[in-house]
């Protein structure tokens, strides 16, 4: 059994050209330069995004949102999958305004992006529901009763997070008018629609796209040449070509890309299939258990069954450690609520003036939003860069130790009730959902299974003997904090090393329930906990030398002197040549202060500061961590991989010792 593993490449689109007539008979080509391509293509968002904006407004109440939410049309017709086709079912078209020209193609892809809008806002309406129809008297603090009152009437599958985010925003508004909403449409706005297009939705007349080699594709697709279109002469065929980054394999198939504008340019966002067998989900007989952190964003061991039902762990820590980059994000995301509170602030003030702002403050304001931006947008990419590298440096780990699945724990359920403000920021900044989606594409690339086990208990849960730990500063230090782990059976370890035995053993010893949800993510819903046997890991000693002998019946041996290292400014070459610069005499008066000194000559009749003792130039630095593979960025600093002969495929690395444990 096979499955189609589907990713998305963000691409470029380079050299243009528009034709006179269609990808089969295109008659004369002419170049299309760089500036007019970007401009055509805006006239084709901004138009979709006005038309996209209208229908998304008429749509944006509770009878069209019921409608839909129903599943079904007027006729009692199931409706399709397809978002344009069901808006159409319903009859909800987009108005196009009196003069305008505008395909049919282009008027799926509007009806597309305004039915995934108000798709996410059925999702949304019906948890909104819930939390009103059981709103407590308190709610800050829920009882039992309260709680169970709003599970039975919430979607199944509504996590923690989005019902304490609901709860804020509804808690919000009965505060301004002092009454619970009436409805979903009274409590939200419609969303603001992208400036892109889901070229997916149409079909071969608007846009095709295929392969020309390994590095290259070509996009054919027709765009306005004019602002407004009033007639189809408006509309002609763009032969773009579009490079393809490295991560696209050769043998990958290419699907319809998203067009939308950034910083000047086309940018595609062009989905790629690719067929892979999937890893099985049980009969494992290696795997690595991975704990979350904040500053060591990953924490790693080895572990393997073992004899009666106990699994054996290896005494090595695999580290992945980011906490340079998560003070970078936290310093990033300080500094962006900054910018918003100046944002803010100024806006209010030109709501409260007539004749608006002045001038300089327009223009103040105009620059604090677009830096607000490229924070913003700095924040994003370094997140998703870290989740990626330690996503992929967790699968290489795996092929390293010949692990063939990966266990996680499950953090979708979970809060840090009670924290301070500070901490919740840095939590917010964590990258771990992003990071274990990669590390689910990545190993299924890899033939690795990514599975995530229960949470609770992981952390404050003795591996050995399942007591309940102490948290200590460290093991000389009993005051109570998280850094160590300590339990009255003799186990001492870091907090998140403990954590990570017990995940492997709870994903190990519950292998064999592995279940997969809806998405196609594998977990282990049953907490199964096992005894963890300590690893015997051998020591390596130096080779024994004999002794040096210290009697005195031969000569002590003569050892060669060093030569003394001389700067290069005093050596008698370069004196010799310093006879151009005259030597100050006694009869000339100095100003006062030290005699100026040359760093490079050293001129006859001074005296040599004491400040300098070599010529040795500087090195400017070099990241080495970066260049050997250890991460992505100098201030990430990860345990190194230790790859062993055999090949890199699923299973067990051929010659690989198993992992011993202590009698």
């Amino acid at each position: 059994m096979t499955v189609t593993l589907t990713a998305t490449a963000t691409c470029t689109a380079g050299a243009a050209q528009v034709v006179s007539g269609t990808p089969e008979k295109p008659g004369l080509p002419q170049p299309v330069n760089r500036r007019m391509l970007v401009e055509r293509a805006g006239f084709l968002t901004a138009l979709v995004q006005q038309l996209a904006s209208g229908l998304l407004a008429t749509a944006w109440t509770e009878q069209h949102l019921d409608q839909l939410a129903s599943g079904v049309d007027a006729e009692g017709r199931k409706l399709p999958a397809k978002g344009w086709m069901a808006l159409r079912r319903l009859g909800w078209t987009p108005l196009v305004p009196a003069g305008l020209r505008v395909p049919d193609r282009v008027l799926r892809a509007v009806g597309e992006e305004t039915a995934r809008a108000l798709r996410l806002a059925v999702h949304r309406r019906a948890v909104t529901a819930a939390i009103i129809a059981a709103w407590p008297a308190d709610p800050r603090c829920r009882t039992t009763d309260d709680w169970a009152l709003l599970r039975w009437h919430l979607p199944a599958g509504t996590d923690n997070a989005t019902i304490r985010n609901r709860t804020r925003q509804i808690a919000a508004f009965a505060a301004r008018h002092g009454r619970l909403p009436d409805g979903f449409t009274e409590l939200e706005n419609p969303p603001a629609v992208a400036a892109q297009v889901l070229l997916a939705a149409a079909d071969r007349q608007l846009v095709r796209v295929e392969r020309i080699d390994e590095v290259r594709a070509r996009l054919w697709v027709q765009l306005p040449t004019v602002p407004a279109p009033v007639s189809y002469r408006d509309w002609s065929w763009h032969d773009i070509i579009v490079p393809l980054p490295p991560t696209v394999a050769p043998a990958a198939k290419l699907c319809t890309p998203t067009l939308r504008l950034r910083d000047g340019k086309v940018r595609l966002d062009l989905p790629f299939e690719t067929t892979v067998e999937p890893a099985p989900l049980s009969g494992h007989r290696r795997a690595i258990g991975a704990d979350w952190g904040y500053n060591t964003l990953l924490t790693a061991v080895v572990a393997e069954p073992g004899p009666d039902g106990t699994v054996v762990c290896s005494g090595r820590a695999l580290r992945y450690d980011a906490a340079g980059v998560s003070r970078k994000l936290d310093r990033l995301r300080q500094h962006r609520e900054t910018l918003q509170t100046k944002v803010t602030h100024l806006e209010r003030l030109a709501a409260g003036r007539q004749s608006g702002l002045d001038p300089a403050s327009t223009a103040k304001l105009d620059l604090l939003q677009r830096e607000h931006r490229q924070v913003c947008a700095r924040i994003r990419n370094l997140g998703r860069a870290l989740a990626w590298s330690g996503a992929r440096w967790l699968i290489d780990q795996a092929h390293a130790t010949g692990a063939t699945v990966v266990y996680l724990e499950d953090l979708t359920s979970m809060e840090a009730p009670g924290s301070s403000k500070a901490w919740n920021r840095r939590l917010s900044n964590a990258t771990r959902g992003v990071l274990a989606d990669a590390a689910r594409h990545l190993g299924a690339r890899e033939h690795v299974a990514v599975v995530t086990v229960p949470a609770r208990g992981t952390s404050s849960g003795c591996p050995r003997c399942g007591n309940k730990l102490r948290h200590i500063q460290a093991p000389d230090n009993h005051k109570p904090a998280n850094p160590w782990a300590l339990c009255a059976c003799g186990h001492s370890a870091d907090r998140d090393f403990s954590a990570a035995q017990r995940i492997a053993a709870r994903g190990l010893a519950g292998q064999h329930r592995t279940t997969r949800n809806r998405a196609g993510q594998a977990s282990v819903r049953q907490t199964v906990d096992v005894p963890v046997q300590r690893a015997k890991t051998p020591t390596p000693r130096p080779a024994i030398r004999p002794a040096a002998s210290r009697d005195k019946h031969r000569p002590t041996p003569s050892r060669p002197r060093r030569p003394a290292r001389r700067a290069q400014g005093f050596t008698p070459a370069a004196l010799a040549t310093a006879g151009s610069r005259p030597a100050p005499t006694r009869a000339v008066q100095r100003p006062a202060g030290r005699t100026p000194q040359n760093l490079t000559v050293q001129v006859p009749g001074t005296t040599a500061s004491h400040t300098f003792s070599s010529n040795h130039t500087r090195t400017r630095h070099r990241v080495r961590w970066t260049v050997l593979g250890r991460g992505f960025h100098h201030h990430v600093h990860a345990t190194p991989l230790q790859q062993r002969a055999g090949t890199r495929g699923g299973g067990e690395t051929p010659g690989t010792p198993r992992i011993a444990r202590e009698n």
